[in-house]
């Protein structure tokens, strides 16, 4: 509860350019190139003003039942006109957070850049810790792999691709968790050979464009030149029928 005379608190553009230049030179610091931090700090406005929308999309059907129904078809109009409103504003933000890194044709595919393997890598990494226990890998080869899965995706649905990640593995937990304690660490399969990529976080993705693209990652495998034998292990542990 605000005390009397207390107005909203709220950060001021100067404030916002302030914590953003400071970001800028933490990063810089790092190692980060300013394009790739500019392009994190897009994003992250892009997925803000998302979660706005999101939060007024949910007042369309919040209107005080004690005011009538006159009151209430007026407040779910203002509603919808204020989410539209705002969720372009969403979508806007994050096609600007792409530009220059998106081809023109919807469905292209450019070139992966560092900054997208390294959030594909942020993305994957704990969702593999949920099922079983880290594992090594040669860094290079993940990188490599992480290529691979995301060169069957536009520059648009990289942006997203931890959510869409997250909903693969939510939605197929148990046959995940099966899959792991088959094939993965602790179990009596050997790390080297064609399972090796069990033991890795890098396959939590793989297994997502085997279910959703497979034709496209089989592609990018093979130009990429990654041993054939460790796609095709993670495909046979995939669609080997559960115990």
């Amino acid at each position: 509860m605000k005390a009397a005379g207390e107005g909203r608190h709220e950060l001021d553009a100067v404030s916002v350019l302030n914590a953003k230049r400071t970001l800028h030179h933490l990063l810089e610091a790092a190692g980060i190139s300013s394009d790739e931090t500019e392009e994190l700090l897009e994003l992250v406005e892009a997925g803000a003003v998302a979660l706005a929308h999101q939060e007024v999309e949910q007042l369309v059907g919040a209107a005080p039942e004690r005011e009538g129904e006159a009151y209430g078809a007026g407040w779910r109009d203002g509603a919808r006109t204020v989410a539209e409103a705002v969720g372009d504003l969403a979508e806007r933000a994050l096609r600007q957070a792409v530009a220059g890194r998106a081809a023109t044709a919807p469905d292209a595919r450019p070139p992966v850049r560092r900054m997208e393997v390294a959030r594909a890598k942020a993305a994957a990494v704990p969702l593999y810790l949920s099922f079983t226990p880290a594992s090594d890998l040669d860094p290079e080869v993940t990188d490599q792999v992480l290529t691979a899965v995301l060169g069957t995706m536009g520059a648009m649905r990289r942006a997203a691709y931890a959510g869409r990640l997250t909903e693969f593995a939510t939605a197929r937990h148990v046959r995940l968790e099966r899959l792991y304690a088959a094939y993965g660490p602790g179990s009596s399969i050997a790390i080297h050979g064609r399972y090796s990529l069990v033991h890795s976080p890098t396959s939590v993705a793989v297994l997502e464009r085997l279910a959703a693209a497979p034709e496209a990652l089989r592609e990018e495998w093979e130009a990429a030149e990654l041993p054939p034998a460790w796609l095709d292990g993670l495909t046979a542990a995939w669609g080997a029928p559960p115990d």
